[in-house]
C-alpha cells in the first residue's frame, strides 16, 4: 500500500474529521481565482493547493515530468504523463503536506500563494472528456425497475453474464453546479394513440460513481481484467439526470437517447483510484460464475458511503432522500473496461465511465426516484415545507456526496449538485 494512504498520517495544515480531503487523499482538479486562467491544484482541509505555482517554485519535481503541465485548463496533460508520474506527484504532495515537513510550511511567501481558500476558487470541469459510457451494473437497482414492468422476471437474461451499458454523449457533462434545463421530447402514455411532443414530467436523477480513462490504447486491442485498473487514472461521483417519460417511449430496440444526453452533472474533484486501497473489499458474488475474460480475482468492491440531497425551491435546507453504499454493486470498475475493449474497442485519456445508479437492499438505499417513489405511487414528503415529490419539480435542487471512512479521516469527493431550469420550447 502506498505511504500515501498511511491512516496515520496528519497534515500541518489543519483538517477537520468530517473533510472530505485529508493528506491521505489529494484529489486533482481544475480551478481558478477571479479573472485568471484555469490552472490545476489539489484539495487539502479547507485549500485548493496551486500546483502550477508549485511546480514554478521548483518543489514539486518528479522524474518524467518536464514541463509545467499544471498550467493546463483540464488534467488531461497531467493525465498523458503516465502512472508513475501520478503516483510520484501524489506522494511528492503528501511529504510537502504531512506533519513535521518544514520545506513549504516554513517558505511564509510560498505558502501564501500556493494555499488558497476553497471560498475564494471557482471549479471547473476537470477533464476534456473523450468519450462517456454509462453502465447498469447495480443487481439491486436492475431488479427494482425490472419488477416495475416484469414481476416474473426482473433481470434480462444478459444482465448476470455482460456488464450492460450504453454510449453517452459527451458534450452534455457538466461541472457540479451547473444548472440543468428540463429536457423536452416525446412521450406517449399508454392510453394514447400517438406520442405527444413537450416538456418531460418525469425528470429523474441517478446516483452514480463514475472512473476516467487514463491510458491510450490501439484499436483492436484487449485490456485484460488483471491489468484494467491500471488504466484507470481517477474516480468521481455522476449524476446521469434521466427523462424517465421519454426514456419509455424512446429505448425500444436502442436504448436511450434524448432522455440522456440532455444532461450529465460530475465532481469537480477526482480521487485517484490508489487513494481508495484503504478501503477495498469484496464485492457481491457472480453467480452464476462469469466468463475467463471477466474473471476477477482481488476485491472488486470499495466501501464507500453515498447521500443523496434534496432542496426544494421553498425549502431553506436539503433533505437527505437516500443513503447507499458503492461495495453492493455487482460488476467492478475493471470488469466494466474490460468489457468494454474485448471487441477491440481503442479507449482515450479522458474517457468516462459511469457505474449506473448506486442501490442497496433497503428502500431508504435506492439511487434514483424512480425506485424512491415506486414509479411515483409511494411520493417523498418534503418535511418542511408539506411538498411531496413523485418525481424532479423545477427549482429543485439535487446534491450528491461520497466518501471512504477511516480511522479518523475520510477520503471523498465533495459534492455533485445541480438545480433544475424550467424547459425552453
Amino acid at each position: 500500500m502506498s505511504s500515501a494512504n498511511d491512516p496515520g498520517l496528519r497534515s500541518w495544515i489543519p483538517v477537520s474529521e468530517d473533510s472530505h480531503f485529508p493528506i491521505q487523499n489529494l484529489p486533482f482538479g481544475v480551478f481558478s481565482v477571479g479573472g485568471e486562467q484555469p490552472r490545476v491544484g489539489v484539495a487539502i482541509g479547507e485549500f485548493v493547493l496551486d500546483l502550477c505555482a508549485l511546480f514554478e517554485s521548483g518543489k514539486l519535481r518528479v522524474q518524467g515530468l518536464e514541463e509545467n503541465v499544471f498550467a493546463a485548463s483540464s488534467l488531461n496533460p497531467f493525465i498523458a504523463c503516465g502512472r508513475s508520474v501520478w503516483t510520484d506527484v501524489r506522494n511528492t504532495l503528501s511529504n510537502l503536506l504531512r506533519e513535521g515537513s518544514g520545506e513549504l510550511r516554513d517558505d511564509a511567501s510560498l505558502r501564501d500563494r500556493v494555499l488558497i481558500s476553497r471560498t475564494d476558487v471557482r471549479l471547473h470541469l476537470p477533464i476534456e472528456i473523450a468519450d462517456y459510457v454509462d453502465f447498469y451494473s447495480s443487481e439491486y437497482h436492475a431488479t427494482n425497475v425490472g419488477r416495475m414492468f416484469r414481476p416474473d422476471n426482473p433481470l434480462m437474461p444478459n444482465w448476470k453474464h455482460l456488464p450492460v451499458g450504453y454510449n453517452g454523449r459527451s458534450s452534455s457533462v457538466v461541472v457540479s453546479g451547473t444548472p440543468i434545463r428540463r429536457p423536452m421530447g416525446q412521450t406517449k402514455s399508454d392510453d394514447a394513440p400517438a406520442p405527444s411532443y413537450g416538456p418531460s414530467r418525469l425528470l429523474d436523477f441517478e446516483l452514480e460513481v463514475g472512473f476516467y480513462v487514463g491510458v491510450e490504447t490501439a484499436l483492436g486491442s484487449q485490456l485484460d481484467v488483471s491489468r484494467a485498473e491500471s488504466a484507470i487514472f481517477g474516480v468521481c461521483l455522476v449524476n446521469d439526470w434521466s427523462a424517465r417519460d421519454i426514456q419509455k417511449w424512446e429505448y425500444q430496440p436502442l436504448g436511450p437517447f434524448l432522455s440522456k444526453s440532455f444532461g450529465t452533472s460530475v465532481s469537480p474533484w477526482v480521487v485517484m483510484l490508489e487513494a481508495f486501497e484503504p478501503f477495498r473489499c469484496d464485492g457481491p458474488v457472480q453467480d452464476p460464475a462469469v466468463l475467463p475474460y471477466l474473471s476477477q480475482s482481488e476485491p472488486r468492491g470499495v466501501d464507500m458511503n453515498l447521500e443523496v440531497w434534496l432542496k426544494s425551491a421553498s425549502m431553506t435546507q436539503p433533505l437527505k432522500i437516500a443513503a447507499t453504499n458503492f461495495k453492493h454493486m455487482y460488476w467492478s470498475m475493471a470488469q466494466q473496461l474490460a468489457h468494454q475493449t474485448v471487441n477491440g474497442t481503442n479507449l482515450r485519456i479522458g474517457d468516462l465511465y459511469a457505474s449506473g445508479t448506486v442501490s442497496g437492499p433497503t428502500e431508504f438505499e435506492r439511487g434514483c426516484m424512480l425506485e424512491l417513489t415506486w414509479r411515483g405511487e409511494q411520493p417523498i414528503r418534503l418535511a418542511e415545507t408539506g411538498e411531496e415529490r413523485k418525481f424532479l419539480a423545477d427549482g429543485d435542487e439535487v446534491t450528491m456526496t461520497g466518501w471512504c471512512q477511516g480511522q479518523g479521516y475520510r477520503v471523498g469527493f465533495g459534492e455533485v449538485t445541480g438545480q433544475i431550469l424550467p424547459a425552453i420550447g
